[in-house]
């Protein structure tokens, strides 16, 4: 049975954090071909991992990516996702999430396996791929797999290179009902969450709705005075809604108040910062909403028992 991986290492020194990586800047960092889509019905391509290491592929930045990504690995690597690391030993599969910064290290030449990546557009009409959890922040993303798992999901790739060739005027119907079996497959290897009351499903739906507005405050664009939303009451004025009623959904899905999960999202965005940006404690400070560094110190060292510059110098070595 595939699992989640336990084991978390220490986030990575790679540099710069990157602030959306487009499907041009990918391919500018390969030596393939970009297809030529149909803007209408979205971009999708799929590749043998051989094909990056026999290439001399240059290292993808860490940060977002404004395109979705399926992988299956075999071999010794390193995913880098938000503020953590996951360490592959043997075999995973792997969801890239557009809204999750994340790059991927290879840890030595063997490897092999396969990726797919494609934008939300090849999906319009055609499933709501984002409502899946896989590509919901919070989630996990990757998940270890047996010899067996790894065989079936080299399957459904071959069969994904075989569409992609072909002329087969419906192939992008076949292509889409692949993805789906691999996000499908992984669904059903991790446990079932609880089901949601039915009385639950405003307070869900708003929570949801909060979540993806945190979410959007990131990355932060840089040379713009543009401050993240800070405050409940600024949260509830976006989605026009009653600051009270917020919390009281925020509070019933998360168990968290919502003063706590905004803080916890621009405690990880400082830290991210920190590690992958060559931005001093100061910008980064102003740019996350403090009115100076020192109260941007004290917040962090509140949740980190370390000031900014340590966890700075730490993360470095």
């Amino acid at each position: 049975m595939a699992k989640n991986f336990p084991h978390l290492i220490s986030a990575p020194t790679v540099k710069p954090y990157s602030m959306q990586q487009t499907i041009q800047d990918y391919y500018a960092g390969h030596s393939f071909t970009m297809p030529q889509d149909d803007a209408s019905i979205g971009h999708f391509d799929v590749f043998r991992l051989e094909e990056y290491i026999a290439n001399g592929t240059a290292a993808v930045p860490f940060g977002r990516k404004e395109y979705l990504k399926v992988c299956i690995i075999a071999g010794n690597s390193i995913i880098h996702y938000a503020d953590k690391s996951v360490h592959v030993n043997n075999r995973a599969l792997f969801f890239g999430n557009s809204m999750i910064p994340y790059n991927w290290q290879w840890v030595g030449k063997s490897q092999t396996g396969y990726s797919c990546i494609f934008d939300e557009a090849f999906f319009i009409d055609y499933g709501r791929i984002r409502e899946y959890p896989v590509f919901q922040p919070g989630s996990d993303s990757i998940f270890e797999l047996t010899a067996d798992e790894f065989s079936f999901f080299s399957h459904i790739f071959n069969q994904m290179i075989a569409e992609k060739n072909d002329t087969f005027a419906f192939k992008k119907d076949v292509l889409r009902g692949l993805i789906f079996q691999i996000i499908h497959r992984a669904l059903k290897m991790r446990p079932s969450p609880p089901m949601v009351p039915k009385h639950a499903a405003a307070a869900l739906r708003t929570t949801e709705l909060f979540l993806e507005l945190l979410e959007k405050q990131f990355p932060l664009k840089l040379g713009k005075p543009i401050e993240p939303l800070r405050s409940p009451t600024e949260y509830a004025s976006q989605l026009a809604i009653h600051v009270n009623h917020l919390n009281k959904s925020v509070k019933e899905v998360l168990n968290k108040t919502t003063t706590d999960v905004i803080q916890q999202r621009l405690l990880k965005e400082a830290k991210l910062l920190l590690t992958y940006s060559n931005r001093s404690v100061s910008e980064i400070a102003y740019a996350l909403g403090f009115g100076s560094p020192t109260h941007f110190g004290a917040f962090f060292k509140k949740y980190t028992y370390s000031s900014p510059g340590k966890y700075r110098q730490l993360g470095e070595r």
